[in-house]
């Protein structure tokens, strides 16, 4: 890669809406989706998207749209990137598909040493490729039972792993995502996240000293769980579906700790929160911790399909055909992550470190007009605004929430919910402040308009 990491601007107004919302357009794909689609997808907007670019995604009916979502935080580089595009491009013109269960290929190859060697884990690394952050998380646990031959596994409160069903089982953030598909894996148990604005023992982050965790050791392992048992805990560095929490920053280092003394692997879970999105290539790097795996997904391929499982070389030791994957690390997603990296590493991520506290900064400003603001929080380009009824109380208030995203998108701006009440900021990372300053004025007015 050549010169800026940034794409060109994008040739024309934005936010810009010329319909109303959605637009006849739109109209016409919502009934046919109606009439074909799986209706477990609900949509907390009616956006019908014919193509995006950079910061920019554009309906069927020409409404201009600034894109605080990004695919789930998974466009890192903003959308059809020219280096990204042209990456892949080049390589679906060579090779499309071999499966890397039957054959190598260099590409495999090349993206695996680039991951192994940016990962903050010491020693030898080595690394599997696969499809999905949920398809990754199945590989992480698979492989810490096979390697200590331990059962257990221990997730957090909050935490989403994805939806297939040892990922689901894992997964603790809202009961509709696991409400009717038991039963369940056996074998795992969840406890309390440092989620400081609502902590579950009652301490203020200036004093605490991480109590939330001693509901492990104290309930868990005195009572019902040998330690010896636990094959692994999955964490992530910063709580995505669960609301975008960051924990207080003695809450991953104790949690390694704990794990070293029992013997237990520690895999963190960078699905959402990696790949630069804090202003860091890995969220656990403002934490100083050195996990034993590391699970990547979404911003790593700016939207094409991968995910990879990187671990310690003592760890990734799989028995004789016990894993495989037929689309694992495609060559064209391998195509495009290797190019999604170069360009991180060229300057995003650091732009996500630069830009990020403007956003959270500009936010806690608004805070000041907005009672339904309850906390702005966040790392980097991860930004969480919880909604409650009044920020004495701290009630939760997914409704107004719910109100905010509509009139917002009604303005020309994407936005998602998670959590109970939270609002997500989780732009590209090549947005610039002026981006941030049409949406923060747009979020102004939708909080305004919510009352």
């Amino acid at each position: 890669m050549s010169g800026s990491p940034f794409p060109p601007d994008y040739p024309g107004e934005y936010p810009k809406i010329v319909t109303s919302l959605p637009g006849p357009k739109a109209r016409e794909f919502i009934a046919r989706d109606a009439r074909t689609v799986s209706q477990n997808l609900a949509k907390d907007v009616p956006l019908v998207v014919a193509r995006a670019r950079g910061m920019v995604v554009e309906d069927v009916d020409g409404n201009r749209f600034l894109d605080f979502a990004a695919g789930i935080s998974t466009v890192s580089t903003g959308h059809c990137h020219p280096e990204v595009v042209k990456a892949v491009q080049e390589q679906a013109e060579k090779l499309i598909h071999i499966c890397y269960t039957d054959f190598y290929y260099p590409i495999y190859i090349e993206l695996c040493e680039e991951l192994a060697k940016i990962a903050p884990i010491k020693g030898n690394r080595r690394v599997f490729l696969t499809n999905s952050g949920a398809e990754a998380v199945e590989t992480a646990v698979k492989l810490a039972r096979v390697r200590t031959g331990r059962q257990k596994i221990v997730g957090f409160f909050g935490g989403f792993h994805g939806r297939t069903y040892g990922a689901m089982t894992l997964t603790a953030s809202k009961p509709v995502q696991r409400k009717g598909y038991g039963p369940f894996v056996p074998e795992v148990l969840h406890t309390h996240y440092a989620y400081c604005y609502r902590c579950p023992v009652n301490r203020q982050p200036d004093s605490c000293k991480v109590e939330c965790l001693d509901l492990l050791t104290d309930s868990y392992f005195h009572h019902s769980v040998d330690p010896s048992e636990v094959a692994a805990v999955i964490v992530e560095p910063v709580q995505g579906e669960g609301g975008f929490i960051p924990p207080h920053r003695d809450f991953l280092p104790k949690l390694q700790d704990l794990c070293r003394k029992n013997g237990i692997l520690l895999i963190a879970d960078e699905v959402q929160c990696g790949m630069g999105r804090t202003g860091r290539m890995f969220a656990l790097e403002h934490y100083g911790i050195d996990p034993d795996m590391i699970i990547l997904a979404k911003g790593i391929a700016s939207g094409m399909p991968i995910s990879a499982v990187i671990a310690r070389e003592d760890v990734m030791i799989w028995n004789d055909g016990g894993h495989g994957s037929t689309f694992g690390g495609n060559p064209v997603s391998c195509a495009s992550a290797l190019a999604t990296l170069r360009l991180l590493q060229g300057g995003l991520v650091e732009n996500a470190g630069k830009v990020g506290p403007c956003l959270i900064g500009r936010l806690e400003a608004l805070q000041k007009k907005h009672p339904a603001m309850g906390d702005v929080r966040g790392i980097g380009l991860m930004v969480g605004i919880e909604v409650v009824d009044g920020r004495a109380g701290r009630r939760p208030a997914p409704q107004t929430r719910h109100q905010v995203i509509a009139k917002a998108f009604a303005l020309g701006l994407l936005t998602l919910p998670c959590g109970e009440s939270t609002i997500r900021l989780s732009p590209p990372l090549i947005v610039r402040e002026t981006d941030v300053d049409k949406a923060v004025a747009i979020l102004d007015a939708a909080f305004a308009a919510a009352g």
